[in-house]
């Protein structure tokens, strides 16, 4: 199956040289090198949003440790759990919802910008639920290098001497956990500080955003099943499990909260879907080839619990009947070892799976850069979203 033609992604701003200047002392002259540049302006605006988001992340997150500590001492590990699951990751669907904000705000007094971070940062919760009930439908072990929420909370079942199933108690105690985050989500958006108009025009993307994430888990557990065949399977998956919410929506929430109307909409739309979808794919890469001590996760994990994504669908569509006896065999075996994993691996590569993926990445990663490049938006945010486009589909974890 021919996906696309490949593409080529405009250069990226090279990183600027170290400069030197010559000094000349006496008669004798040397290359004295100069401090670095200091960081283009959308890498500067970029790290700001990352670091009032965790802010307003753990301003939100002191008081409900307070809320629940007065209920009872044990709900402490809860909010540590969820304290855990939202610290770290590169804030993404934040970043995304902030500059949809600034490129179509406009004049005029609107949103305050402390207010818009504090309402784009309830993102995070929503990501934080999606995680942990992830984890606990693919049956992982670990995230971002420690174990995952269901894990955690078995050992802590374990250690406590309680009574009952190890095993159940973590699943159970990590779907509360994923609920919790994505109550505290709507909280932190309703008590952001946003205008009640902007609250209601942000409520119907959040909305839909929210029920296509988990519409989306319902098609990854029904592909898992045999449901959904083929590569367009994988790309249906990839686009409401991970796409529109990592990318697309949040735009839109952004404009939404701007107050801009349709033509924003779908300003974000041409953008957020190729770009969500490089992500996407860039994520299933890594989970099979990344490296583990940067991913946080070992790069057998995808291969371990089976995941259909778009490399294994085109590693079986190539495959000669070794190979998909190999898929049918390894694919999805907990029983299965280094050695296993290794061969899919090499299948996934011989067969080209992973040169179409990463073509497919190229290819929707430069639409989606088009798009950037000719949308009516603001210079700055024009900037931030190019920088974040070519971060979310080359990084390395």
């Amino acid at each position: 199956m021919a996906l696309t033609d490949s593409a080529r992604i405009p250069a990226a701003p090279d990183r600027v040289a170290r400069d030197t200047r010559t000094v000349t002392a006496g008669a004798q002259q040397r290359e004295t090198p100069l401090l670095p540049p200091a960081p283009p302006p959308a890498a500067a605006e970029i790290d700001r949003v990352r670091a009032a988001v965790w802010a307003a992340l753990s301003d939100f997150l002191e008081v409900q440790r307070e809320t629940l500590a007065a209920m009872d001492e044990s709900l402490l590990p809860v909010i540590d759990e969820v304290c855990a699951v939202a610290d770290g990751g590169k804030r993404l669907r934040p970043l995304f919802a902030y500059w949809g904000w600034r490129g179509v705000r406009g004049e005029g007094p609107g949103e305050s910008d402390e207010a818009v971070l504090r309402a784009v940062a309830a993102l995070e919760f929503v990501h934080a639920s999606a995680l942990v009930h992830d984890d606990v439908m693919d049956g992982a072990l670990t995230r971002r290098g420690r174990p995952a929420t269901h894990v955690g909370f078995a050992s802590r079942h374990g250690d406590g001497a309680l009574a009952g199933d190890g095993d159940a108690f973590g699943v159970a105690a990590a779907i509360l956990v994923g609920d919790l985050a994505l109550v505290w989500s709507d909280e932190l958006l309703r008590c952001s500080g946003i205008s009640p108009a902007a609250l209601a025009r942000a409520r119907a993307v959040w909305d839909t955003m929210r029920t296509e994430v988990t519409a989306g888990q319902y098609l990854d557990l029904l592909r898992a099943a045999g449901g959904l065949p083929g590569a367009q399977g994988a790309l249906t998956v990839a686009r409401y499990k991970s796409a529109g919410y990592t990318v697309q929506r949040p735009l839109q929430l952004g404009a939404a909260i701007a107050g801009a109307g349709e033509r924003a909409a779908e300003t974000y739309t041409a953008i957020g879907l190729p770009l969500g979808e490089a992500f996407q794919l860039r994520d299933d890469v890594l989970g099979v080839f990344g490296d583990p001590s940067v991913t946080g996760k070992s790069a057998d994990d995808d291969l371990r619990e089976g995941k259909q994504t778009l490399l294994v669908a085109l590693a079986e569509e190539a495959a000669d009947d070794a190979g998909r006896r190999l898929l049918a065999e390894a694919l999805g075996n907990p029983a299965a070892g280094p050695a296993e994993f290794d061969a899919l691996r090499a299948l996934i590569e011989c067969t080209g799976a992973r040169a179409q993926v990463e073509e497919r990445i190229a290819e929707r990663t430069a639409l989606a850069r088009t798009a950037i490049a000719e949308a009516p938006l603001a210079a700055d945010a024009r900037a931030a979203l190019d920088a974040l486009a070519v971060a979310a589909t080359t990084r390395t974890a």
